[in-house]
């Protein structure tokens, strides 16, 4: 046996030192996704000039290809695509609707005109008419029928009344007015129309009331000064 220290001895082979131990592999992190390797087909070459591909084998049909239905709900673009918008391009209107003043203040003056002075001269006239019986009744010489001086007990009524009829008269003329505005310029027509209609029959209203209330005063006047 030789020292290890010293060399070995001529013609004597030493021993192959012992192989390391196998180093076991390294495992993968979870979701590692190893990188695709290189294809090992070399690229196909170029044609020819003048290349044909072969000719198919009698009784072959390419497989049918599959059509892409739309799903249920999509968005349908017509067939030929969308059709060009006929007629020249036009600018919204910008103009606003024209105002219906006119119109509303002949509707609203109409409707004074012909259901107010009315009522005011149907009061009055029905004071008056209660009052002139007695003062009739109560004329001396100079005073007569033909001078009026019997409306004198209800002069304050007659001025009421009179009141009354030319304030009527103004806004009935001035409905009429604004309702042929109202007419001419579009600006409330339909109120402008039924301004002008009311205003026209306001005055008949007015003598109408204004009779029957002085018959029904009277009425109640003689009555009361025979009873």
């Amino acid at each position: 046996m030789t020292d290890p220290q010293f060399p070995p001895p001529h013609g004597v082979v030493p021993p192959a030192p012992p192989a390391p131990p196998a180093v076991p592999p390294v495992p993968l992190a979870p979701g590692f996704v190893a990188p695709p390797q290189p294809s090992a087909s070399a690229p196909s070459a170029p044609q020819a000039p003048g290349y044909a591909p072969a000719p198919q084998a009698p009784g072959y049909a390419p497989a049918p290809q599959q059509q892409y239905a739309t799903p249920p709900g999509a968005y349908q673009v017509p067939v030929g695509g969308y059709a060009a918008p006929t007629g020249d391009y036009r600018t919204p209107d910008s103009t606003g609707r024209p105002s219906k003043l006119f119109g509303v203040l002949s509707l609203v003056l109409g409707l004074v005109a012909t259901v107010v002075t009315p009522i005011i001269a149907a009061i009055m006239g029905y004071e008056i008419g209660r009052r002139v019986p007695e003062a009739i009744m109560e004329l001396s010489g100079d005073n007569s029928v033909d001078s009026l001086a019997f409306l004198s007990p209800a002069r304050d009524q007659v001025l009421w009344a009179e009141i009354g009829f030319w304030t009527g008269t103004i806004l009935g003329v001035t409905a009429i007015v604004l309702g042929i505005l109202a007419i001419v310029r579009k600006r409330g027509r339909g109120q402008g129309i039924a301004g002008l209609v009311i205003a026209v029959i306001g005055p008949v209203l007015f003598f109408l009331l204004l009779g029957i209330g002085l018959g029904v005063g009277a009425g109640a006047g003689a009555a009361s000064y025979y009873g």
